[in-house]
């Protein structure tokens, strides 16, 4: 098949073209890759656009500098990427390649010009598809078919392509929750292949294993995928609670369907107790704001909740007005996705944190003079303040200061 759709026409920026003619002089084949080519197929523009080529690093080099272009960050040349700037853009381009060895982390790899080699070696049908600049569509291993069909599978035998690299167990879990319609569809031996090499994360990076897990998080099918963890013995090597808690998971993941939940807000329904965020962080180095954010909803998702009466939102404001913490706010609106509160949400979004009208300064004008009396009248007065919904203004405070 042929692509021409407007996602795929809108590709063509000048830089774009002024590499696909640097190409085709040399007579180079050149064709998008991967991630950019299941996208265009799904009516999406990629975020990101890879391409792939006959030409070999140091082909390409000497291409692009004969003609003035110049070439950024050369960490991936050995891995046969070579990154291009072109009209303010870059293009990372990367030769054909083969792995000879692999350790389940890293491979060797030996540059060829065989395209159905390269695409052996990718993870995923709907990742091993290529595009050509004429939106000509090259697939080896039915990717177009599946992806059309919501099925993800493994390219060849699901058991080679892990022991090749362990985190595409992850990787699996990731794109069945971006890609397929509804849970459950899984291949049995798919499955059996992840049992049977799970332990085999245990040897990947934690940086690289949360990167995956964060995007399984806010996918769909999130307690689904997050059960499968489980039952096929994954979750012991990601640092997840080896007793989890899945009932909180089903609850919190309808509860967040449509809030778009920070991935630890997700993750937190699992732990019981704050050694698991500890646990969790020791495995896979998860930032401070995460783990703030996982300490948080555990102390706060069941004591912290809504007012009965006309002012439900009112101690989550309060909780705010008080707190010394840093991203307060930001932590409030996360407990309220927790706990389903869409509507509580949308008014805690749109609520601005008010300024206590009354400085010491006003209290001085008023004859108090002691430090001491004074930061107990603001206190009584703040207190004041909370009381009326942070509504009295600086003259009926003030007033009732005059009372007392």
């Amino acid at each position: 098949m042929r692509l021409q759709s407007p996602q795929f026409q809108a590709l063509f920026t000048p830089g774009l073209r002024s590499v696909a003619e640097l190409f085709e002089k040399k007579n180079y084949e050149l064709r998008i890759a991967g991630g950019a080519v299941r996208d265009l197929l799904s009516g999406m523009t990629p975020q990101d656009v890879d391409f792939a080529t006959t030409a070999t690093p140091e082909q390409m080099k000497d291409m692009f500098t004969s003609a003035g272009v110049r070439l950024i960050n050369n960490k991936g040349e050995k891995h046969g990427t070579i990154t291009a700037r072109l009209h303010e853009q870059n293009f990372e381009i990367t030769t054909l390649r083969i792995d000879i060895v692999t350790d389940g982390r890293h491979a060797e790899v030996e540059f060829t010009t065989d395209w159905e080699k390269d695409a052996e070696r990718r993870d995923l049908t709907v990742n091993s598809m290529f595009l050509g600049l004429d939106g000509m569509l090259y697939d080896f291993f039915n990717g177009y078919e599946d992806l059309k069909n919501k099925k993800i599978r493994f390219v060849g035998k699901a058991s080679a392509r892990i022991q090749e690299d362990y985190l595409r167990i992850l990787r699996y879990f990731r794109f069945y929750g971006r890609i397929a319609e509804k849970p459950g569809d899984h291949e049995p031996s798919t499955l059996q292949a992840i049992k049977d090499n799970a332990k085999g994360l245990a040897g990947i990076s934690g940086e690289r294993i949360w990167v995956e897990l964060k995007k399984i998080l806010i996918g769909n099918h999130v307690n689904h995928l997050v059960r499968l963890l489980y039952e096929l013995d994954v979750a012991q090597y990601i640092g997840l609670p080896v007793n989890g808690s899945l009932d909180e998971l089903d609850r919190v993941s309808k509860n967040t369907e449509s809030l778009c939940p920070k991935p630890m807000t997700v993750l937190t329904s699992l732990f019981r107790g704050k050694d698991d965020v500890t646990n969790l962080d020791l495995r896979l180095k998860i930032s401070k704001e995460e783990k703030n954010l996982g300490f948080f909803l555990l102390k706060h998702r069941e004591e912290l909740t809504k007012a009965t009466g006309p002012e439900p939102l009112k101690p989550y404001q309060d909780f705010i007005m008080d707190s010394r913490e840093t991203n307060t706010i930001s932590k409030i609106l996360e407990l309220l996705k927790y706990q389903g509160e869409e509507q509580l949400l949308k008014e805690m979004q749109q609520w601005t944190v008010p300024t206590f009208p009354v400085s010491g300064h006003d209290l001085r004008k008023m004859g108090i003079t002691c430090g001491k009396e004074i930061g107990s009248a603001l206190q009584q007065l703040r207190e004041e303040w909370k009381k009326s919904g942070y509504r009295m203004d600086k003259e009926e405070l003030l007033s009732c200061m005059q009372k007392v």
